[in-house]
């Protein structure tokens, strides 16, 4: 009876064995997939990276710099306003600056008072010497003379200077030198910007403060092909275009 039982639960144990292989042997169906994956609709087509920017008549969108240093301490456009040329766009820190053009406004009128005293006495002496070669020294004469045009050629360098400060003072107020629409703004109140741009902690890069463009409604697609796909490229008349943005039913 005994060996009867084992031959039983060897059979069984034979018919499990090939039934689990067979179950396990079944293909399992595929999940569908979570999105519509982009697909290539040209045989020969080649793939690039590039971007997407305004139609220029030439160059490329106007990225703005200022030129001089400064915190900003007030942004006056919004992202998709539209300017015109000379609308200011944001202004920096000018509290130093401004100083400094007041120093060399208030200099001009130290200059303007050396000379008028020092042309004074020259005049003085000329006409005493030109009633009375005796009265006054020639060489008192030619010194004063001298002292007056000297205090004349400060009081100009005294002007450029401030005209200098003034020009320099105007550039804290960075100002639209085309027609354009505001694409990107990358700075905020109370950041630091230089000649370089807006620092991006992110990518350790410098980027431009503000990035205007044309949108008149066409836009242009900058592509970068590698080297090695140049000999690729058909002649531009036949060339299309064609984007797909990965996760999205957009062509």
């Amino acid at each position: 009876m005994r060996n009867k039982l084992l031959i039983v639960f060897a059979i069984l144990g034979v018919l499990l064995a090939i039934g689990s292989a067979y179950i396990s042997g079944i293909p399992a169906k595929p999940q569908p997939p979570a999105f519509k994956p982009a697909s290539n609709p040209y045989a020969k087509g080649i793939y690039a990276n590039g971007i997407v920017e305004t139609a220029q008549t030439s160059g490329e969108n106007i990225n703005v710099y200022p030129e001089v240093p400064g915190t900003v301490v007030q942004i006056l456009v919004t992202e998709g306003q539209h300017v015109s040329a000379g609308t200011p766009l944001f202004i920096l820190d000018d509290s130093v600056q401004r100083a400094t053009t007041a120093s060399a406004k208030a200099q001009i009128d130290v200059a303007k008072a050396t000379y008028k005293n020092l042309q004074d006495q020259y005049s003085k002496l000329k006409v005493s010497w030109t009633l009375d070669s005796r009265s006054v020294s020639k060489d008192a004469l030619d010194t004063a003379e001298n002292a007056s045009r000297g205090a004349k050629a400060n009081l100009e360098l005294a002007q450029k200077q401030f005209e200098a400060a003034k020009a320099l003072l105007n550039k804290y107020v960075i100002k639209a030198l085309s027609d354009g629409t505001v694409l990107s703004i990358h700075t905020a109140m109370g950041s630091f910007i230089s000649s370089q741009g807006v620092y991006d902690t992110y990518s350790g890069a410098f980027r431009p403060v503000m990035v205007l463009g044309n949108m008149k409604g066409d836009l242009a697609v900058r592509c970068y092909v590698d080297e090695i796909l140049i000999n690729r490229l058909p002649d531009p008349s036949d060339m299309r275009a064609r984007m797909t943005v990965p996760g999205m039913d957009i062509n």
